[in-house]
């Protein structure tokens, strides 16, 4: 069932549902290598450094945004390396399998390309993560590396990472 969703900037006053979207798959521990004890402020300040533009994706209300979604978009490297652009996307719970991470993957793409990167890279995909991968495939990415054994996932020991 697919929503439909906007995405836009994140603003001062969505720093709240963007926490409520990170905090559980923080605690889960089975997707981001953060510290899944990482406090509020930790997490937010994580989210929005100084170079990560964050965008949230929303169904819009009569009232107030209902956010879905956040993700951010930086150079993946500096220097020489800045051309490319890495993301991070988190999806709230409630949301799955409505096309939330689907719209604010084009989005990124489209985003990173209108401000000047020549490519767009994931660094850490947890493989366990059947939906992101599935989700990043269908969307024109591949795998062009894998490290063995590189994430300790909470219930299933460790798991390969793609790149």
């Amino acid at each position: 069932m697919s929503t439909s969703v906007l995405v836009r900037l994140a603003v001062e006053d969505d720093k709240q549902a963007i926490w409520s979207i990170m905090e559980p798959i923080i605690r889960s521990g089975e997707t981001y290598a953060l510290d899944i004890d990482m406090s509020r402020e930790d997490a937010l300040n994580y989210w929005f450094l100084s170079n990560h533009e964050v965008y949230v994706a929303v169904e819009q209300g009569e009232t107030q945004d209902n956010v879905l979604g956040t993700y951010f978009l930086c150079n993946n490297q500096k220097g020489n390396g800045k051309h490319i652009s890495n993301c991070g996307y988190m999806v709230s719970q409630a949301a799955y399998g409505k096309g939330v991470a689907n719209a604010m993957c084009v989005h990124s793409l489209c985003r990173a390309k209108e401000a000047g990167f020549k490519g767009m890279q994931y660094n850490y995909v947890i493989s366990s993560n059947d939906r992101a991968v599935k989700l990043w495939q269908k969307n024109g990415f591949a795998i062009v590396g894998t490290l063995p054994k590189a994430f300790n996932h909470p219930s299933k020991g460790y798991v390969d990472v793609f790149v």
